[in-house]
């Protein structure tokens, strides 16, 4: 019996050492906001955004097969590739930024192509990529 409970005491004391999270000082977190952050933070709270899609099977598929022929394009930057496409009741919001209006054209061209001209409403923003200055 007491080899018992030394035994389970052993394995106790073991996940716990396991599991215990890591201090402090042996994790380095880096402070980094995304380039969208501003974006993200909506000004009104009626303003349309990817967690208010309905979830429709439709919507779902509306939004699936757009989101299907932006990855195919290899072509387009990361940016484009991780737009948020909102569709409710079979109307598309297209929202966030893009590296250029060719990429912007190209993204809402995908969407027109699965939902149709009336029904996609092109938010996007064109936010070119930041040249590094060189040190002199």
């Amino acid at each position: 019996m007491r080899k018992t409970t030394f035994l389970i005491a052993s394995a106790l004391s073991a996940a716990v050492a396991f599991t215990a999270p890591y201090p402090a000082s042996a994790v380095q977190h880096e402070k980094s906001e995304a380039d969208d952050t501003k974006m993200n933070k909506q000004e009104s709270k009626q303003e349309q955004s990817a967690d208010q899609q309905k979830e429709a099977k439709s919507d779902r598929e509306t939004t699936r097969q757009i989101r299907r022929t932006l990855i195919k394009n290899k072509s387009l930057s990361t940016y484009a590739h991780n737009v948020k496409i909102i569709t409710q009741d079979g109307k598309v919001t297209l929202k966030g930024p893009v590296r250029s209006e060719k990429e912007k054209r190209t993204v809402e061209k995908a969407a027109v192509n699965v939902a149709g001209k009336e029904n996609v409403t092109n938010e996007l923003e064109v936010v070119p990529k930041k040249v590094k200055k060189e040190k002199e």
